[in-house]
C-alpha cells in the first residue's frame, strides 16, 4: 500500500507543481492571457498554457499583456518558444516593439513566420535573450553581453540612455523569471 501511495505522490506532486509553474504566465480571470491573446490549452502543452492572475508575470506574460509586442508574441508562437520564456530562468530579454518589426524590409516578418523558417526565426528570437538577469544598472559601457545564441552584443551607455547592440533600451520591466528590456530594433545578427 505504501508503494502505491508513493507512486501516486510521484505522479501528483510534479503535476501540481507544473500547474503552479504554468500559472506564472499572467492574464485575466477568464483563463485567457492578458492582451486579448488566447491559447488552446487542450492542443498545446507546457507551462506557457496555464494562467494565474495572482502571481507576478513572467517574461511571456509581460509580452502577452503588452499591445506593443503583438508581433513578438506571434514570432515566439511561430518558433514554439513559449515554454522557454516561462521557465525559471533567469533570463534577460530584449523585446522589440511592433514598430521595430514594421521597420524591417517589406515581407520580412511574413517570410519569417512561415513554418519552413521556424529554425531561423527561433535563432533570431533567441538572439534577443541573455542567460541571467541584467537590470539596466548592471549593463556597463563597453562590456559585451553574452547572448543565448552564443554571440556577444555591445553595450553602450550614452547621455540619453543605455544601448544594446545599437538599440536604445526604452523601458525595463522586472519579471518573475528575469527582466524584459523594451527596445526599438530587431537584432538580425543571428539570422544568417
Amino acid at each position: 500500500m505504501s508503494s502505491s501511495i508513493s507512486d501516486l505522490r510521484v505522479l501528483l506532486i510534479p503535476g501540481a507543481l507544473g500547474l503552479l509553474l504554468l500559472a506564472g504566465c499572467g492574464g485575466g480571470e477568464s483563463g485567457a492571457p492578458a492582451g486579448g491573446d488566447s491559447f488552446d490549452a487542450a492542443s498545446n502543452k507546457g507551462q506557457a498554457y496555464v494562467v494565474d492572475a495572482k502571481s507576478k508575470a513572467n517574461i511571456l506574460g509581460i509580452a502577452l499583456s503588452s499591445p506593443d509586442h503583438t508581433t513578438l508574441v506571434a514570432a515566439v508562437k511561430a518558433a514554439e518558444l513559449e515554454n522557454v520564456l516561462v521557465n525559471a530562468g533567469p533570463l534577460t530579454v530584449f523585446a522589440p516593439v511592433n514598430a521595430a518589426f514594421d521597420a524591417l524590409p517589406p515581407g520580412t516578418v511574413d517570410d519569417l513566420l512561415k513554418p519552413e523558417n521556424k529554425q531561423k526565426l527561433a535563432k533570431i528570437i533567441t538572439s534577443h535573450a541573455a542567460p541571467g538577469k541584467f537590470p539596466i544598472e548592471q549593463l556597463k559601457d563597453g562590456v559585451p553581453l553574452y547572448m543565448a545564441t552564443g554571440h556577444y552584443v555591445d553595450v553602450e551607455v550614452r547621455e540619453d540612455g543605455t544601448y544594446v547592440n545599437g538599440s536604445k533600451i526604452l523601458a525595463s520591466i522586472e519579471a518573475s523569471n528575469g527582466i524584459v528590456h523594451v527596445i526599438g530594433d530587431v537584432f538580425l545578427i543571428a539570422a544568417s
